[in-house]
Formats: structure tokens, sequence, C-alpha cells
């Protein structure tokens, strides 16, 4: 027990603090240090200011692809299909407009027998997560330079480097908290698989065609994880120290999107999905809290984090592994073969 002017201190509480001490002097640790008490701001000269990167033109960030950490640039980028569809609109109003296809999903099917707006998969897909990279760069940036760098500047925080990390803790909370409720919401409203039916995964596959917005969620999914991994292989910004283990967790990230998207098992994918955007959430909160040297409530936040982790990583996760090892051959026979052009992808 130590004390402090003479007076005992109370001892640490549980083995959930004492976990959280050998994490904070464990800079080993795969959350690398994130919870180590930081240099108080005092001990920091200078109050570096958010300012975007300087420019030598706009077609000089689009060749460069400086666009991506330069919100003046890429909301240009935005604004030309905008501005191309709306004199297409003018000039063509009766004729079928191609820049749709870059600010709105593609291949609308007829409605289901419950009224849902269905889709398809399509080619211009790409066109449109082409278009949706540049507005997360857009949204990205933005909120970093404009919103999150000033409220960590004006809570305290005068270190670069985490300035850095905690703008990138908070977009990774508004980003999880919108896409966890899009597809919490995309679960309820459109499949029959809430709440994690796993029989459905199977029953009725293929399920080429994807019901109200399971479309637009999965391929905003998509180039949220492409416009991270573009960002970090392109070396936009300076490396961190598991550089290499974070491409391949892109890599295997994008992998894992794209071959669900194209395999029809977007229904299974909504699942995962769930099972790590929200555990991600309150890991962002713990980190952030910790930057703002709020450390009782750091620690409140590791605690939900911890409970919300073995919820949704290890419980869902294994009943998800325990539906694709034993209910598989709810699969239909007939469509238990390999047949691309019939968007069959289930060998026997």
């Amino acid at each position: 027990m130590t004390t402090y002017n003479g007076n005992a201190a109370r001892p640490q509480a549980g083995s959930l603090q004492n976990g959280l001490s050998g994490i904070q002097k464990d800079t080993n640790h795969h959350i690398e240090g994130s919870l180590t008490d930081q240099t108080p701001p005092a001990s920091v000269p200078g109050s570096p200011q958010p300012h975007e990167l300087p420019s030598k033109g706009f077609w000089n960030d689009v060749v460069t692809m400086r666009w991506m950490r330069r919100p003046s640039s890429s909301i240009k980028m935005l604004g030309v299909p905008i501005l191309l569809r709306l004199t297409w609109m003018l000039v063509t109003p009766h004729v079928d407009n191609p820049w749709d296809h870059l600010l709105f999903v593609s291949n609308r099917l007829p409605d289901s027998a419950q009224g849902f707006p269905m889709y398809g998969k399509s080619y211009w897909d790409a066109a449109f997560l082409a278009y949706y990279v540049v507005v997360f760069s857009f949204l990205r940036q933005s909120i970093t330079i404009y919103f999150l760098k000033p409220f960590a500047l004006h809570y305290g925080i005068k270190n670069e480097a985490k300035l850095d990390r905690f703008a990138e803790q908070g977009y990774a909370i508004m980003y999880f908290v919108c896409s966890g409720s899009l597809g919490l919401w995309t679960m309820y409203k459109y499949l029959p698989t809430w709440y994690f039916q796993t029989r459905y995964f199977w029953i009725d596959y293929p399920y080429s065609e994807m019901p109200g917005t399971l479309k637009p969620y999965y391929l905003l999914q998509f180039a949220y994880w492409l416009q991270q991994f573009l960002l970090l292989v392109l070396r936009m910004e300076k490396p961190r120290s598991d550089f290499y283990q974070l491409v391949a967790h892109h890599i295997v990230t994008l992998w894992l999107i794209g071959g669900s998207y194209l395999f029809t098992c977007t229904w299974i994918g909504n699942a995962v999905f769930m099972t790590m955007d929200w555990s991600d959430v309150f890991l962002a909160l713990s980190l952030c809290f910790n930057y703002l040297q709020m450390k009782r409530t750091k620690t409140v936040a590791f605690a939900w984090f911890a409970c919300v982790w073995t919820y949704t990583r290890h419980y869902l996760n294994i009943i998800l592994l325990y539906s694709v090892w034993t209910e598989w051959d709810l699969i239909p026979s007939q469509n238990k073969v390999w047949e691309p052009k019939h968007d069959l992808w289930m060998p026997p």
C-alpha cells in the first residue's frame, strides 16, 4: 500500500484495474502503450494548429493522391459528378443518367413481396465504390482538421502525435456508431436473420437479391475500408510501428468483404459486421478518454469494452462459426454447385 502526504492510499480495486495497469506499463502490448498515462499538456511547449497540407494546385493533388488529405481538393472531386449529373438532367431529362451510378447504388430490381426495394450486383458498383472512397476521404479529413483536433487542443492535448491518434480514434467512434446502427437497422428491418437467426444464412442461398439498405450498407463498408487501406499503403500519413500488421489486416478485411459480396454471402456478412463494429466503438472510446487524461472514465469505458468485446467477438462469433460448421447443409442440394453464371458459388 502506498502513502501520500502521510495518508494511506486505497489499494487498486480488482483484477480489472490490475489488468489495465499491466497494459499501461507494457509498451510491447498490442495496444502499444495507448493506455499509458499521457504527458501533461504543460510539459509540451506550443500548440500545433490543425491545418490542411500545403498544395501545389488541384491537379497536382489529384495526380499525387494528396486529395486524400486535403478536403478542399476532395470536395471539388465530389462536386464534378454532381454538376455533370445536373447538367445531364437539364439537357437530356428522359435518358438514363450515367452519373447516377456514382452517387447511388445500381441495378434496382422489382420490389419484394413485402414491398422492400431490391438490388442486385452490378459492374457499376465499382464506380460507386470509387466515388465513396473520395467521400470518406473528405469526411475523415474535414472532421479531423475542423472538429476533432480543435476539440483535443481545447482540452489540453498539445503533442502532435497524440493529436493524430485522438483524431483517428474519434473518427473511428463516429464511423462505427453509424455503420453499426445501419447494420442493426438493416438486419432488423429487412432480413429474417434478426437477431442472429443463423439458419437463414443458408436456407435460400444464393441471396442474389439484396433487400432495402443491405446493398448500400455493404458497399459503404467496402468503400470505408478501401479508403483506409489506400491511405495506409500510399503512406499519406506517417507510418506506425505496426504498419505491416495493419496492411495485412486491411488486405484480409477487403478480401472478406469483397468475397462475401461476390459469393452472395451478404446475410452472414451483415452479422459479422455487427460483431466487429460495436466492440471497436468502445475500444476507441477508452483510448480517447485516455488521451484526455480522464483516468476513471477511461477505466469504466475499457470495462465496457471488455464486456462488449467478449459478447460480440467471442460469444456471437462462436455462434457464427458453429452455424458455418453445422448448418451449411441447409443450402438446397441443387445450389451446391460452382456455376458463377447462375450466381452459385458453393461447390459440395
